[in-house]
């Protein structure tokens, strides 16, 4: 990847439609898991989106085994897809916008109270 292409996300673009592209071969229920796992997912996301390209890539690949096996939706990530994209951002080390924050708040207090 050069310069260019990080700079401007092209290299982000054409990875997040090769994903899309490997998902429109899901079955219909597979597919609206993978749209509730990338909305879910996104309040995970750095400011570039580069931390969630393999976070997806391994939800999708649960998802297209899940498919090939016969087995449902339900079956392959529970009842709560919320959930299911929190544990796995978790273990990512992924954290949440409210997860920055926090942090920031703490540095800024910690440092008027060094004052």
């Amino acid at each position: 990847m050069n310069f260019w292409e990080k700079v401007t996300g092209n290299d982000l673009t054409r990875e997040y439609q090769a994903l899309d592209t490997r998902a429109e071969a899901l079955p219909a229920e597979h597919r609206a898991a993978w749209e509730e796992i990338k909305s879910n997912l996104a309040v995970y996301t750095d400011f570039t989106g580069r931390n969630l390209i393999p976070i997806l890539d391994g939800a999708l690949g649960l998802l297209e085994e899940s498919a090939a096996d016969g087995q449902s939706v339900h079956d392959a990530l529970g009842d709560d897809i919320k959930g299911f994209c929190a544990a796995i951002a978790g273990e990512e080390g992924a954290g949440s916008y409210r997860d920055k924050w926090r942090k920031q708040l703490n540095k800024n207090v910690a440092t008027k109270l060094a004052r």
